[in-house]
């Protein structure tokens, strides 16, 4: 809360063995009208992208996609022309080693009117349809890890072509509606306005890739949607139910689906973060202890690279105590965290 302190707001939650607690602070914009409250609508940037990665895993457990599949059996016309694009899966933009650049291309030249503002507003499909066939991979597909909103973004995408159904409507009909998130979309209605070193700054517009950065939520619906996670046996239909155990423990030796995993005190610890110009978000969970963090607030730079990090150190507390892994603590919060969608 005292990285939070400088902006308009924050809601924090942080459940621990069925216990909760929530601190809300400040108001949901510089008039002071209208307290941040536990159902108080934020700006989650790339913590979108473990809503993507759990809606690929729903859609894998009932058949619908196989995450291992070349993407060129459907969408050859949205990778890039080079051979080795022709391996990339589904599995691959989900744990970031498709090779894919982090941002899509062309996006730089027509961010910068809106670079501090909005910088993905004037970035359409049509620009990502038109230009992807001309990227170049950094790497052949599986051999490195390097995070990339294009990767995720790509998935969406091909989870609209494999169904027929539109990204948003897609998440809410398998995800969002069964998980009775109420408060999450991609919709800036009612949200908290966000502000980038103190000004107020237009709600975040995604378009071309919806599925790495669009949503809004509230402490309300994330600590719902973690708990879900730490036990999904209640979730239906079945297929949810999967989703929400594979995507964080997709098999022996192989990574989660977007989401960070580190070991903490022997114990492993997930996470991410995300941000948009105006706001920043972190979640994290701790299954073995039953822990989990949710952390939002209405500022973006400077506050966000701190207050991921300060989230994450909470968490790592709950492992134990901070400190005594070698680097555990500074890498994981400074790898993942400080790299919100929409920041680079």
């Amino acid at each position: 809360m005292a990285e939070a302190s400088r902006g308009p707001g924050a809601a924090i939650a942080l459940t621990c063995q069925g216990t909760t607690t929530t601190l809300c602070l400040g108001h949901t914009d510089r008039t002071r009208h209208t307290p941040v409250t536990a159902h108080t609508r934020f700006e989650i940037g790339s913590v979108t992208k473990t809503f993507t990665a759990l809606l690929a895993a729903t859609l894998a457990a009932d058949g619908t996609i196989d995450l291992d599949r070349p993407l060129a059996d459907h969408i050859p016309a949205l990778l890039p022309k080079e051979p080795h694009a022709r391996r990339i899966t589904a599995r691959h933009l989900a744990i970031h080693t498709s090779g894919l650049p982090r941002l899509p291309p062309g996006l730089l030249r027509r961010a910068l009117p809106h670079w501090y503002t909005n910088p993905y507003q004037s970035y359409t499909p049509d620009h990502l349809a038109t230009l992807l066939p001309r990227t170049r991979l950094r790497h052949p597909p599986g051999r490195r890890t390097r995070y990339s909103n294009l990767g995720v973004g790509l998935l969406g995408h091909y989870l609209t072509h494999i169904t027929g159904v539109p990204y948003p409507t897609l998440l809410h009909q398998r995800v969002l509606r069964p998980l009775g998130l109420t408060q999450t979309d991609d919709q800036p209605r009612e949200q908290a306005t966000g502000h980038y070193r103190g000004r107020p700054c237009p709600p975040w517009l995604i378009p071309a890739l919806p599925a790495a950065g669009a949503l809004r939520s509230s402490t309300h619906d994330l600590l719902h949607y973690l708990c879900r996670l730490l036990d999904p046996s209640t979730a239906a239909p079945a297929s949810l139910a999967t989703g929400l155990r594979t995507v964080l423990h997709p098999g022996p030796g192989q990574e989660p689906l977007v989401w960070f995993r580190r070991t903490a005190h022997g114990y492993p610890l997930y996470f991410h973060a995300g941000g948009t110009r105006g706001h920043t978000a972190f979640i994290g969970l701790l299954p073995h202890q039953q822990v989990t963090l949710t952390a939002l607030t209405n500022s973006g730079a400077p506050t966000n690279r701190r207050f991921a990090q300060a989230a994450y150190a909470l968490l790592y507390h709950h492992c134990g105590g901070i400190g005594s892994e070698s680097a555990g603590s500074r890498s994981a919060a400074t790898e993942a965290p400080a790299r919100p969608a929409g920041q680079s």
